[in-house]
């Protein structure tokens, strides 16, 4: 079975970091399409940030326009770690974030990690 593990979820004041890490015992995120989303309290799940492929030639990455220029997405392939950093956060950016791996033949999901922007 596949699993997926975020963390480095918790309680941050506004204007605060966070840094989240999705790791995989079970697959190798090389060659994978791997992103971020996050499900806010009464609303539908949405992506966050979208990391192509990963490959040692180069990846490509895209942010929704509400986390671009404060959230950063990258990966360590040698410890099969994707992160998520960050920045500026606002009490919107409330929500479970999730970790998603996905290729033509499978899709997995972590199970979540809580990030609450409050003061």
């Amino acid at each position: 079975q596949v699993r997926l593990v975020e963390s480095g979820g918790g309680l941050v004041q506004p204007g605060g970091s966070l840094k989240l890490s999705c790791r995989s015992s079970e697959i190798d995120f090389s060659g994978f399409t791997v992103s971020w989303h996050r499900q806010a309290p009464g609303k539908e799940r949405e992506l966050v940030a979208i990391m192509s492929a990963l490959s040692s030639s180069g990846v490509r990455t895209d942010y929704a326009a509400s986390v671009k220029g404060r959230f950063a997405m990258s990966r360590e392939l040698p410890k099969n770690i994707v992160y998520l950093q960050m920045n500026s956060l606002e009490p919107e950016d409330t929500a479970v974030y999730y970790c998603r791996a996905e290729r033509t033949v499978a899709t997995y999901w972590g199970q979540g990690t809580q990030v609450t922007v409050s003061s």
